[in-house]
């Protein structure tokens, strides 16, 4: 197997995709996994964005630097703020204003190296909480700040003209 795209060597399971989607699987029967969805998809997306949309990148990661500074319990409480006002009932759309006081997305991106890749994410039986889910949700919150350190050593980013 060659190289992942964001640079890191497969591991067990294939390149990051592999752990990715198998991720995104096991979240569909675990709840308490599923606890982090929107930091893993913004996780991959950032290190993988040629796998998303450009124009995606920044909220996700002002996202990302929203979990790192407020934690799992304000995210998943930002992530129903936003799914109540997108629903069919609601002509509010997004609310950006919990992200606005975070950095932009760096320009000149993506890094060309992560300090942890998906890849190295341990799997085996239990999947990948094979050792609990607060492991598991430590493990992606070192994974939530390589990603950002990465993308901030660029530099500073240009502000969105949402």
């Amino acid at each position: 197997m060659t190289q992942c795209d964001c640079g890191a060597p497969p591991g067990p399971l294939g390149t990051c995709a592999d752990y990715y989607n198998t991720i995104l699987a096991e979240e569909q029967l675990d709840p308490e996994m599923y606890r982090w969805h929107a930091v893993v998809v913004c996780v991959y997306l950032l290190q993988h964005p040629a796998r998303g949309h450009e124009k995606h990148l920044d909220s996700q990661f002002r996202w990302l630097q929203f979990y790192l500074d407020r934690g799992i319990d304000a995210t998943i409480r930002l992530q129903a703020h936003q799914v109540a006002r997108n629903n069919r009932r609601s002509s509010a759309g997004y609310d950006m204003a919990p992200l606005e006081p975070y950095a932009p997305l760096p320009s000149g991106g993506p890094p060309a190296h992560f300090a942890t890749s998906f890849c190295e994410l341990p799997y085996g039986e239990g999947g990948f909480v094979l050792d609990g889910h607060a492991t598991y949700g430590n493990r992606l919150h070192t994974l939530a700040q390589a990603t950002e350190q990465a993308w901030k050593s660029l530099g500073p980013g240009t502000p969105s003209r949402g």
